[in-house]
Order: C-alpha cells, then sequence, then structure tokens
C-alpha cells in the first residue's frame, strides 16, 4: 500500500471522525435544550407537585417538548450514519408505520432500483431475492375545482310542442357558488378545527379565489337552516336517556348598540353509555342561552325523561330536584373532579399535608373506575362496593376529623366544607353501575367549544350564537362516532335537500352514516 494511498485513507478517517464529532456536539445540545423546556414546563405550568402525584403526569405531549424530541433524534440520526456509514441508521429502525395506513387512501409506489445489479465478482445478473416496503404518510395540497353542470335539452324534430329537460339539483345556494361539500368544509373548518372565517378566506385568496367573511358565514347560515332536522332528531334521542352529563360554558356576543360584547352561555348536554358497556351510540347537543340561570337548564331538559343528571356543583342544578315531573324529581350525582381540583390548588399554594392525603384517596378511586371501565354495570357495582365503598366509608370522617382540627375561615376548610356537602351525591356511583365518578364526557365536549371561542373571539349576534351550538353538536357527534365530519355534512346536506323523508331521519344520524362506497373500495 503506498505512501498515498494511507494518507487518503487517513483523511477520510479524520473527516468522518469531525463529522461524527460534530453530530454528537448537535445531540448533546439538543439534549440539553429539551432539559430545559421540560424543566420550565415543569415549574411554570405545574408548580412542584402535580395532581396525580405522580412523576410520569409531568410527561406531557406537550408541542415544544414534541419538536426539541425531534431536533434530539435527527441528531442522533446523524450521529448514527456517520459512525456506521450511510443508509445503517434507516436500515436498523422498524418500518413502524407499516399496516398502520388505512386500506383506502391511494398507494404510489416508487421503486429504487441499485446502481448496478451485476455481480461484482463477475459472474453476470444478480437474482432478485427480496425486498424492503416501507410506507409513508403523504399529502396532496388542496387544490379548488370548477364542477360544471350540463342539461341538454331535447326536443322532437317532428312536433315543436314538446321539450324535456332534467331538473336542477337544489343547492344550498340556489345559482351560487359553493358546492354542498364546500361548505361542509366551511363548516367544520370553523366549528371542528376552530379556524375562523376571516382566516379561511385568506386561504382561499391564496388559490385566486376571493371570498370575504361575510360571503363565508352566509353559506353556513342557509346550511343551517337545512340542518335542523338533525339537531331537532339529535335532542329527541337525548330526551330518552336514563343518564346525562350536563355543563357550561361562557359565549361572548356582540351587543351592536353598546358596541361591547355580552355573556351568554353554552349548555351542553351529553349522553354516553360506554363506559358501562352500553351498545346505544354517545350524543351530544349544545345549547346557547343568555344567561346560566337554573330557567334555562330547566328549559332545556324540557321533555326529558331521565332519571340522573351527571353536573359540577353550580348550585343552579340544585333547583332540578325540585321540580315536578312524571317521572319524578332529578336525582343530581356530583363530579370528584371538581372536588379534586380544590385539593389540587391547595396542595399547589400551600403545600397542605391535608391536601395531599386528600389527593391520594381520591387517587384510590379512580383506580378502581379504571379497573372496570368498559365492564357491564352489574360488574362495576360490585367492585366498587368492594373496593371503593370502604375508602369512602374511611374518607369521609376523615375529612371531618381534619375540618376541627383547622382554621374555619382557612380555603381548606372551605374545599373539605364543598366535598362534605355534596357528600351524598358524590358517592352515588356506589348505588348504580352505570353512574360515573366525574363529568369527564362533558367537559371533553366543552373544552372544543372553548377552542372555538378563544380563535373566534365572539359571536356577532344571538342566532349567531344558536347556530354556532347546531353545528358544534353536528361535528361533536361526528368526533364521538368515528365519521369524518366534512362527508357526513356534505352527504347529509345532499339527502335533505333530495327530499329525504322526515320519517326515516334517523337514517341520517352520524351513528347510522355509511362510508361512501367510492371511498370504502
Amino acid at each position: 500500500m503506498t505512501d498515498t494511498v494511507l494518507a487518503e485513507e487517513n483523511a477520510l478517517l479524520k473527516a468522518r471522525l469531525a463529522e461524527t464529532e460534530a453530530a454528537l456536539v448537535d445531540a448533546v445540545e439538543a439534549q440539553r435544550r429539551l432539559e430545559s423546556i421540560v424543566s420550565e414546563l415543569r415549574r411554570e405550568k405545574f408548580g412542584r407537585r402535580s395532581e396525580k402525584l405522580d412523576a410520569e403526569q409531568f410527561n406531557l405531549p406537550l408541542e415544544d417538548v414534541e419538536l426539541a424530541q425531534g431536533v434530539l433524534e435527527a441528531a442522533q440520526e446523524k450521529a448514527r450514519r456517520a459512525l456506521k456509514g450511510q443508509g445503517a441508521a434507516e436500515s436498523g429502525r422498524p418500518n413502524r408505520n407499516r399496516g398502520h395506513l388505512p386500506n383506502h387512501l391511494p398507494r404510489i409506489e416508487r421503486v429504487i432500483e441499485p446502481e448496478c445489479t451485476l455481480c461484482p465478482c463477475g459472474c453476470g445478473e444478480m437474482a432478485k431475492i427480496g425486498e424492503d416496503v416501507s410506507e409513508r404518510l403523504d399529502v396532496v395540497p388542496a387544490q379548488l375545482r370548477v364542477l360544471v353542470t350540463r342539461r341538454p335539452k331535447y326536443a322532437c324534430r317532428r312536433c315543436s310542442g314538446t321539450v324535456t329537460q332534467a331538473h336542477a339539483p337544489e343547492h344550498v345556494v340556489p345559482g351560487g357558488l359553493p358546492t354542498e361539500v364546500l361548505i361542509a368544509q366551511v363548516m367544520v373548518a370553523k366549528f371542528g378545527d376552530h379556524l375562523p372565517f376571516y382566516r379561511q378566506a385568506e386561504i382561499y385568496t391564496r388559490q385566486g379565489i376571493t371570498l370575504d367573511r361575510a360571503t363565508l358565514g352566509n353559506w353556513v347560515g342557509r346550511a343551517c337552516f337545512h340542518l335542523r332536522p338533525i339537531a331537532d332528531h339529535l335532542k329527541e334521542r337525548l330526551k330518552g336517556a336514563d343518564r346525562i352529563f350536563m355543563d357550561e360554558t361562557r359565549a361572548p356576543v356582540l351587543d351592536p348598540g353598546r358596541r361591547k360584547t355580552k355573556t351568554g352561555y353554552f349548555w351542553a348536554i351529553v349522553a354516553d353509555d360506554r363506559g358501562h358497556g352500553g351498545a346505544d351510540p354517545p350524543v351530544v347537543m349544545f345549547h346557547y342561552a343568555p344567561g346560566r340561570g337554573a330557567v334555562h337548564a330547566l328549559r332545556f331538559l324540557e321533555g326529558y325523561r331521565g332519571r340522573f343528571v351527571q353536573c359540577d356543583g353550580y348550585e343552579a342544578y340544585d333547583k332540578l330536584t325540585r321540580i315536578d315531573r312524571l317521572e319524578g324529581p332529578w336525582t343530581l350525582v356530583h363530579c370528584w373532579t371538581h372536588a379534586r381540583r380544590r385539593f389540587v390548588k391547595r396542595l399547589e399554594k400551600d403545600g397542605s399535608p391535608i391536601a395531599e392525603e386528600a389527593l391520594r384517596q381520591i387517587a384510590e378511586l379512580y383506580a378502581v373506575e379504571k379497573s372496570v371501565r368498559g365492564l357491564a354495570p352489574d360488574a362495576r357495582l360490585a367492585a366498587r362496593r368492594n373496593l371503593s365503598a370502604p375508602v369512602i366509608a374511611a374518607f369521609r370522617p376523615w375529612l371531618e376529623a381534619q375540618l376541627s382540627r383547622i382554621p374555619r375561615s382557612s380555603k381548606l376548610a372551605e374545599d373539605i366544607r364543598y366535598t362534605l356537602a355534596r357528600w351524598p351525591s358524590l358517592t352515588r356511583f356506589l348505588e348504580d353501575g352505570r353512574l360515573e365518578l366525574d363529568t369527564n364526557p362533558v367537559e371533553n365536549q366543552i373544552r372544543k367549544i372553548a377552542l372555538t371561542r378563544k380563535n373566534a373571539l365572539f359571536a356577532g349576534h344571538e342566532v349567531g350564537a344558536e347556530n354556532w351550538a347546531l353545528l358544534a353538536s353536528l361535528i361533536a357527534n361526528c368526533k364521538m362516532c368515528g365519521v369524518d365530519p366534512v362527508s357526513y355534512l356534505s352527504d347529509t346536506l345532499r339527502a335533505l335537500l333530495d327530499g329525504h323523508p322526515k320519517s326515516r331521519i334517523d337514517a341520517l344520524m352520524p351513528w347510522n352514516y355509511q362510508i361512501p362506497s367510492s371511498i370504502a373500495a
């Protein structure tokens, strides 16, 4: 081996070593930034302790953390490639996405052949003995298109009195620009993906289509008119539920006369039996009201035939237990999550050992619930009476004892009194296996309304808020049933415009929606 060859190999090794060292430096720096972000999030967002008293609670999938994690992984992969040679990192990693992408997505295949398939020993062409296959998710940017509808006219050549032509189909906007699919996309973008009209208008402008927010709002308002029978049937379906969840959240509405916003409220009602293995589909319905008083709750629940309302400790719900109904007054089931949050706050602010112990006992109740979720009501009830009832039996006298030891005016005493005052309704889950420990099913739905509210700031008027509630209801039901809301809304609008009979309106509910054959194939 000549000195020239040795010098070239040494130079190549030095270059690879330098590249590896640079990649490792990048990896260490990325690791440091990731640890710094996590540390700051723990300190600023959660304080010294978490609600679950478990270090894993800190490892939330926050976007900034995931971004830093991606930087770290890329740096590490680059270091591995530099150490083992180009391509080693990819060949050693499993194809994690293979087999998990939906079958209805089109597959665009490409084959990457080696530069040369001749045997280096001079034996000739090599034979194919196998292949590695990977699937990656790609996207075709959204593209607007123009649907041209032609309706030929026919006339008899022998007589001039007869002309035939197919009837023009009904549309949400007669003679207007949008198809039902486009209107459905606009509705879901705002009320499902929290993208206000003005931002959508900017997106369409980038494709050369000028649409102002007023035009988009008009389209959506027309669609709401046609979709009203669907919302009415959803409400009728909810009326038959034996147990419902109920909650409310603010809905700022523009008050034109004062040039300010006034505070209205969205009320959410949910029926969800999946926790005890129920066969009925989950249903959610939003309503708008100008206030938060009991009168609105009573109005929304008029005609309901159920027995239980699972709710928070807001005093307006107490009036439900004093109304005359054929089915008898409502029975309230209060939420352990709301009681727990009070003790979490005391632990974070004051470091109270009493609050910490209260949280541990509540955590035991949730551990039991986790083990019985999805089981039949009888099995859930048996497990609760065997495992949760002893915790409840010891928890109340313990709270009473702690209350006698601390100042009556303290915040902790106030939290303990809140819990004890609602003890019968907090422990009602020990009487019926269908009941839940908390109101999470309805809070999860309310949270989506809050996201749209954050981006849209306020509703333009009360009618707009009512339409907001209607569309949020339809989209939320689609998501709960695992249905694509754009496909559902566009197909449902088409069916209603084509004269779908009212007697078969249940066939248009999200839980009965069938994926179009063109997609399923």
